[in-house]
């Protein structure tokens, strides 16, 4: 439950629109939310950069927190990237220098403003998480606080692209469709006038489908590294708060952060998933733009708000609970870390045995397992937001079809909070091969909760950036760093490690099928972050009910609805999982600006054959106003032989029944050892 909040310090002034003009003449479109008598009495200013079109898609959602804070004395500025929404010109790909350039230039023209007392801060989840870090790396003066959700500082090993080095099925091509037909809509002639059908051919003729440049380069290179704040960050040097939710899939980056940050920083992980913490499912909700207040107070106005004495990191340790695709919300405590990492979290290692995990080690044995294409199925999504199908469901049949270990039952309850990691000493019999390892907690019932995983391309066992064959046969030694938990074991309940070499749909499968041979003993063991209890915990800085502002005026004419179904072709050895998402259809009341979509996403594979493995993402997206109806409608595959990756994207754009564009891409990327 999220409390509307009417009444604010300030009344609110919105001016819908505004143009900010960069130095090479293109304009960037703005909304801004000011508090009424800021041109007499300036306040400090809030920023949010993204490409998720201000006045249309995102426009309810940002109704519902730009004006909270501007009713608190801020002004707040949604700005369109270039390229997209009302803005001009091409957005060619995710966080590109220019797209830092610009913002550099906007926090200028915002410093200059009379409503600005000349202190900015940066607010952002996501894409607007990431390029809040990327723009605090450019040292700005007038950004003084940046608060970053679900975000990462590395863009090769946390994002849609590759996890591990392993090619990220289930997302690199899925978000890719997402932004192919975002950016095959034009701009509103309400704010661009007759010009809209000028920009919008000029988008859909130029602007191209991103997918080729992410799987083009497929090691962490100067690719990744541009826009990876990990490489240096000691380049931020403001305050940074830096939020994350366990069931996300952005939540390494935190405790990264809070160790690498130089300069003052807060950590904060909940249970949620992809969204602002006072709207996440799963729950519990929190007052989270009660506490943006309190950072902003702290560093834009410079009041004493007491939220930099409170510990550096404070997270929620999940409580044990039956596996589900779906929680309202996950039970569990908070605790708190003055330091990270920190000096009272002490890894305990288990050695892995003939299928255990033991504190007092393990006879060395040589155990086989060849990998199933099926496994992977039962993982959910890799980047939840709070659907009905997005977790994973009980592991069971995922863990009959991959090597384990399991320990004894625990004697009493035990945390752990961080990363668990896994060292193997293993050999595969192709040179190209990854794995998968997932950590779960198997209740007395038998039921199989998944707490983390990680994957590794082997290829990649000693560089992400210069990948290597392996040597049929010949063991090697690697490690595996799983997802940052935060878990409670239940007394009675055992730890259970889970290996494969296949995780279809999320990981792009090895040309070849692989066998793996595993060595138990010394060389093979899980290390786990044991967290005993701390009095701090009972101190724990509470927060207060998530609260938001009234959303704009709307109108939902159908609901969004998400429908999965796996089907297994029996005959013909073959699994497929469909993705059926309507988006809903609502109508903006003030603008008469109606939206509805849908899309599909289709995964399949045939046993004992990798190369059989394809991916399907249709979308349909409409805006429409009383004479005015445009739609847009892409279909993108993925398929690989032994050799080469193979993608087709095709658009098409409608204006009325009228077809108006249509074009195909036809794609065909060299594997390198993926």
């Amino acid at each position: 439950m999220i409390d509307i909040i009417e009444d604010f310090h300030h009344d609110v002034h919105r001016i819908d629109n505004t143009w900010i003009k960069m130095s090479d003449g293109i304009q960037l479109a703005a909304t801004l939310w000011l508090p009424e008598g800021a041109d007499e009495h300036p306040v400090p200013a809030i920023l949010e950069y993204l490409p998720y079109r201000k006045d249309d898609g995102r426009a309810i959602r940002d109704s519902t927190y730009h004006p909270y804070f501007a009713g608190n004395g801020y002004a707040c500025v949604r700005v369109d990237i270039r390229g997209t929404g009302a803005s001009e010109g091409i957005l060619y790909d995710e966080y590109l220098k220019q797209e830092q350039d610009d913002a550099l230039e906007v926090l200028s023209w915002i410093e200059k403003q009379p409503w600005c007392s000349g202190e900015v801060g940066i607010i952002g989840i996501s894409w607007g998480g990431f390029n809040g870090l990327q723009i605090a790396a450019r040292r700005p003066p007038q950004l003084k606080a940046v608060i970053s959700v679900a975000s990462t500082d590395d863009r090769y090993a946390d994002d849609v692209h590759y996890r591990g080095g392993c090619v990220l099925a289930s997302d690199m091509l899925e978000w890719a469709s997402r932004m192919f037909v975002l950016n095959a809509m034009p701009p509103d002639p309400r704010l661009v006038g007759e010009r809209w059908r000028e920009m919008w051919l000029n988008r859909l003729e130029n602007t191209p489908p991103y997918v080729e440049a992410w799987l083009s380069h497929q090691t962490r290179d100067d690719f990744w590294k541009h826009g990876s704040v990990c490489e240096n960050y000691a380049d931020i040097q403001c305050p940074v708060y830096m939020i994350g939710g366990w069931a996300d899939a952005y939540t390494n980056a935190v405790p990264r952060l809070l160790e690498g940050l130089p300069g003052p920083k807060k950590g904060l992980i909940g249970p949620w998933s992809h969204a602002y913490p006072h709207a996440s499912i799963p729950g519990p909700k929190i007052g989270f733009l009660q506490e943006c207040l309190r950072w902003w107070d702290h560093w834009l106005k410079g009041q004493e708000t007491g939220i930099m004495e409170e510990p550096l990191l404070q997270a929620w340790i999940q409580d044990s609970v039956p596996p589900a695709s779906y929680y309202k919300e996950r039970p569990g405590h908070w605790v708190v870390e003055h330091k990270w990492p920190s000096p009272g979290i002490s890894p305990r290692s288990y050695a892995l045995g003939e299928h255990t995990l033991s504190e007092a080690g393990a006879d060395e044995i040589e155990l086989v397992h060849k990998g199933s294409q099926f496994s992977g199925f039962t993982a959910g999504v890799w980047c939840p937001y709070g659907d009905l199908v997005d977790l994973p469901s009980d592991q069971r049949a995922e863990d009959g079809l991959s090597l384990t270990f399991d320990s004894p039952p625990a004697p009493e309850a035990v945390e752990i909070l961080g990363a668990p990691e896994v060292s193997l000493e293993l050999a595969a019999d192709q040179p190209n091969a990854l794995i998968v390892v997932r950590l779960c907690d198997v209740s007395p019932t038998g039921s199989s909760l998944l707490v983390s995983r990680g994957f590794l391309n082997l290829t990649h066992r000693n560089s992400h950036e210069h990948p290597e064959p392996l040597e049929p046969g010949t063991f090697c030694s690697i490690r595996v760093r799983l997802d940052a938990i935060g878990h409670r074991l239940p007394a009675g309940h055992r730890w259970r490690l889970a290996i494969s070499s296949t995780y279809w749909p999320m990981a792009w499968p090895s040309p070849e099928p692989v066998t793996l041979k595993l060595r138990t003993g010394q060389k093979s063991y899980l290390l786990l972050p044991y967290r005993p209890a701390h009095p701090d915990d009972d101190q724990a800085p509470g927060f207060g009910p998530a609260e938001e502002a009234k959303p704009m005026p709307h109108e939902t004419l159908r609901p969004a609805e998400h429908q999965r179904e796996i089907t297994h072709e029996v005959a013909q050895r073959r699994l497929i999982q469909q993705d059926v998402v309507d988006e809903g259809h609502t109508r903006l009341i003030e603008t008469n600006l109606e939206m509805y979509g849908d899309r599909e996403d289709i995964f399949s594979i045939s046993e004992d054959d990798p190369l059989s493995a394809m991916n399907i993402c249709r979308r349909n997206l409409t805006l429409k106003r009383e004479g005015w109806i445009i739609r847009a409608e892409t279909e993108s595959t993925m398929s690989a032989d032994e050799t080469h990756f193979h993608v087709t994207n095709m658009l098409e754009a409608f204006e009325g029944e009228k077809r108006v564009f249509t074009k195909t891409w036809n794609i065909r990327i060299p594997r390198n050892l993926v």
